[in-house]
């Protein structure tokens, strides 16, 4: 019978709060990226993917809102808070380019703030991931 002597230390708190913030961004970046899938689905092959592109947002607009309350409570970097709160204010302006009816067709606007959206999304999981390994050996 072997002991196995090597002893691992549990995370602290903080890389646990890193990783964890990490692992909601992700799965935030993810929805992301499925209802850019069912957009072009509803475009291109069958309007009816449009209901569900309209429900993943209502879904998973409250995980932006998680996530920036969570950085500016937490001792995140700047651009990591930044990154963060930024989420909520562009869903609000996708929701406003779609729903105000105006002199200027403000609908233009949606598609590349969506753009916009995606890539600070992705942005803050690459700062987090990086975040994360920085401040873990174990996770």
């Amino acid at each position: 019978m072997t002991i196995n002597s090597s002893f691992e230390p549990m995370p602290t708190s903080r890389q646990q709060i890193d990783f964890k913030f990490h692992i909601v961004a992700v799965l935030f970046n993810l929805c992301l990226g499925v209802q850019v899938l069912t957009v072009g689905m509803a475009y291109f092959y069958q309007p009816e993917w449009w209901n569900l592109h309209v429900l993943l947002v209502r879904g998973y607009c409250g995980l932006s809102l998680i996530l920036a309350i969570w950085a500016y409570l937490s001792p995140f970097p700047v651009r990591v808070q930044a990154l963060a709160i930024s989420l909520p204010i562009l869903l609000i302006l996708q929701f406003l380019t779609i729903h105000l009816k105006s002199a200027i067709p403000l609908g233009v606007l949606h598609p590349l703030i969506g753009f916009t959206l995606f890539s600070v999304s992705t942005s803050l999981v690459h700062k987090t991931s990086v975040r994360s390994l920085l401040n873990s050996d174990s996770i």
